[in-house]
């Protein structure tokens, strides 16, 4: 982006695109961390059960945190 156009953006905006950038890289991390959680804990709860062997537990949480890793790699 030049100068005139990082200009125009900040006068349709209001915002500079750094912040609007960081802005949607916190929000869609936030929602990451959200779903790994999400994932964690359903998946021991259904260990707690009996539903899942603690093999299962421990690929699920794995692989969401490789998701995660990965993603954040591409959002910084």
């Amino acid at each position: 982006m030049n100068a005139q156009q990082r200009l125009a953006f900040e006068a349709g905006s209001g915002v500079t695109p750094d912040a609007l950038l960081l802005a949607i890289a916190s929000i869609t991390l936030s929602l990451a961390f959200l779903w790994v959680s999400w994932i964690t804990f359903g998946t021991f709860k259904d260990w707690q059960e009996g539903k899942a062997s603690f093999f299962d537990l421990t690929w699920n949480v794995l692989r969401a945190c490789i998701v995660l890793l990965v993603l954040g790699f591409y959002i910084r």
